[in-house]
């Protein structure tokens, strides 16, 4: 939870007045962000307000902090090192915890971005230092004992908050292996870009980091379980087998007894966690080789389901499935954020999941039933010779979509004649349809159909990246970009060793089906997306009435391409996925980097500009050019009386750092951790 320290005297006038007179007695005021979406409820919100409309216009960078360690690189100079810092800061008790580049946790002053311990690698060696950051630490206080606990390759660590060193009777010397070893001879290695969640004395861990993919002739796959972990001991307390196995519950929703080769269908996006009731929330995600199913008829559970453990047990308490039998990839993505609404005057414990297809799904918490309707509705056929595509699907009938779904002509591109011309002269060779039309065959003749449009695509309209709630409002803002996918899939007759009869060509299915296919832009048509805009935008919802609040573009996007620039076109919108900051008094966002996997690989892709919007309208009020473009969530925090913004950034040709921002007033300082702006 975000904690609030004031003095004495402050806290006197709070109890008296009510939590309103906070913003008043802000001297001294400390707020911290305990879990890196803020709190375990995954708000991404802060209650801190010193940074206002009126004065955000002083922002300033205060420190910066490198995230790559160059004698890293120096010992070994193999070892692979990207920008892609996914890593949000946390804030305890005036200090910093954060993974840098290579996974390895920093532990810095909140004020000066003075280094006070880094973590240090068991051995140094290549393997080793070869690693990547995930999206966040957690912290965990049992007794006397103050412990980080980060996942970093196939182990969990458990650290000592004041001084960095792993705590000895914690797994093996400080580690826990996180190897899958329960008869899953398929298991990949580990690899987590997620982080770890502690509930109680709990740590809940999930499954690799890589999903199902377009990829691969082959049905067989290990299954990413969700584990539970002892905090003090590191021992493996539960497993939740995301296939059900046996005479589990949901077994029998996988036709031809599937579940036992059926894997994937891991957990890659944030968890989140109602301390109160005990319950963790795991948002789930498409199964194995996701384009063709045949092989597994049923819904398939628990794959793009969201599902509620005890945290203490790993006992199943509900399941909501927003995808019957994938055959679009469409993962539950972002975290299932929680919170309070209230609804014809009802006051409903929410949780509201964000899928790639566009959907936000409002669910009780406590007992996973939808707070407004969400209806079963007849969905196209599969034309695929075997394929037993669900007739129905999920529809939520509050709130709307947040992005695009299914595409027809009327979608495509008409910024020119030309344009409009080139764009249907492409689409020619697809089939074009609603949300849920399924992939089709790629034919081989010069004038067949290559495969099905799809809008969202596989990488979604929504992803990690999206969703922020202000708890106070009730206004929930989802981030998101509109781009196509193509799904299509071919027989694997001649195929040594494939257990399929059909799946997504090999390698990347998109730029075999497509000429023109930009990696992560999807189709285009003279380097711009195939589709109209927005590419990037974001949506706000009043989640008390499930309505629209607002819809806005973020970021220029293609305006200055040479086709475009002469037309005077509104902001576009970034097709990228840059994360949200909910304040008391204003929406942060950046325009995300070109080092974020799935990202457009074109220089319109990304930008600089970090902004600061009106909550209730939208409008910009402030923007500012950083160093280079976000990668990861920003946070923010009050410290001694001075709220700071501290944004993950970096790019292809920007090293990965941490930047923080704080009010022109506020001292600068500079330590051999963060360095001040110049």
């Amino acid at each position: 939870m975000v904690r609030l320290t004031l003095p004495i005297r402050a806290q006197l006038i709070v109890g008296l007045l009510g939590a309103a007179t906070l913003a008043v007695h802000s001297q001294g005021r400390t707020i911290e962000w305990r879990y890196f979406g803020g709190d375990k409820a995954f708000t991404r919100y802060s209650p801190a307000d010193q940074i206002t409309r009126d004065n955000v216009k002083n922002l300033r960078i205060a420190w910066r902090r490198p995230a790559t360690n160059t004698s890293f690189k120096e010992a070994f100079p193999e070892l692979r090192v990207n920008a892609y810092l996914r890593s949000t800061p946390i804030v305890v008790d005036g200090m910093l915890y954060a993974q840098d580049v290579h996974g390895f946790v920093s532990a810095f002053d909140a004020g000066s971005g003075e280094t006070v311990w880094q973590q240090e690698p068991f051995a140094r060696t290549q393997e080793e230092l070869q690693g990547q950051s995930t999206r966040g630490v957690d912290y965990w206080r049992g007794g006397s004992d103050h412990r980080i606990f980060v996942i970093r390759g196939e182990y969990l660590y458990a650290l000592n908050a004041k001084t960095g060193k792993p705590y000895a009777d914690f797994g093996d010397h400080g580690r826990a292996s996180l190897h899958f070893e329960e008869n899953q001879p398929l298991a990949a290695k580990f690899n987590d870009s997620t982080g770890p969640l502690v509930v109680g004395s709990v740590v809940v861990v999930t499954g690799n980091t890589a999903g199902a993919g377009d990829g691969g002739d082959k049905k067989e796959a290990a299954p990413e379980n969700v584990r539970g972990f002892d905090a003090r001991s590191g021992k493996l307390l539960w497993t939740f087998h995301v296939v059900p196995q046996g005479a589990e519950f949901g077994s029998d929703s996988w036709g031809n007894e599937s579940w036992k080769v059926a894997g994937d269908i891991g957990a890659w996006n944030p968890m989140s966690a109602d301390e109160q009731l005990g319950y963790v929330y795991i948002p789930l995600t498409a199964p194995t080789a996701a384009a063709y199913g045949g092989w597994r008829p049923g819904a398939n559970l628990y794959s793009d389901a969201l599902v509620a453990l005890d945290a203490k047990t790993g006992r199943r308490v509900w399941h909501f499935q927003m995808i019957h039998h994938d055959l679009w990839e469409y993962d539950n993505v972002g975290p299932a954020i929680l919170g309070d609404i209230t609804v014809n005057g009802k006051k409903i414990k929410a949780v509201m999941q964000p899928n790639k297809n566009g959907f936000l799904y409002v669910l009780n918490r406590v007992t996973g039933e939808p707070v407004w309707p969400i209806v079963e509705r007849p969905v196209p056929a599969s034309s695929v010779p075997g394929e037993q595509a669900s007739p129905t699907q999920p529809f939520p009938t509050k709130p709307p979509p947040f992005d695009r779904q299914g595409i027809s002509e009327d979608d495509l591109i008409d910024f020119t004649p030309e344009l409009r011309e080139a764009a249907l002269d492409y689409a020619k060779a697809f089939v074009l349809g609603p949300l849920y039309t399924p992939p089709s065959i790629r034919s081989t003749d010069a004038d067949g159909k290559k495969g099905t449009f799809t809008i969202p695509g596989a990488w979604g309209a929504g992803n990690w990246h999206t969703g922020a709630f202000d708890p106070e409002t009730g206004m929930y803002y989802a981030v998101s970009l509109t781009l196509p996918g193509i799904r299509a899939v071919a027989s694997t007759k001649g195929n040594a060793g494939a257990t399929m009869d059909y799946a997504g060509p090999s390698g990347n299915p998109q730029q075999n089906n497509a000429p023109d296919f930009v990696q992560g832009l999807g189709p285009q048509v003279k380097g711009l997306p195939i589709v109209k805009p927005p590419y990037g935008r974001i949506t706000a919802f009043d989640l008390n009435s499930g309505e629209q609040v607002w819809m806005v573009a973020n970021g220029d996007g293609p305006r200055e391409h040479l086709l475009l620039k002469d037309l005077h076109l509104p902001p576009l919108g970034v097709p990228n996925r840059p994360a949200p900051l909910v304040t008391k008094t204003l929406l942060f966002i950046g325009e995300g980097s070109d080092a974020v996997i799935g990202t457009p690989q074109v220089s319109w892709g990304w930008g600089k500009k970090f902004r600061a919007y009106d909550k209730a309208t939208g409008k910009v009020v402030w923007e500012m050019e950083l160093p280079s473009g976000t990668t990861g969530a920003p946070m923010t925090y009050m410290h001694k009386g001075k709220q700071f913004i501290v944004v993950p950034i970096g790019a292809k040709d920007h090293p990965a750092e941490l930047i923080a921002l704080t009010l022109s007033d506020a001292k600068q300082t500079s330590s051999s951790g963060g360095v001040p702006d110049k």
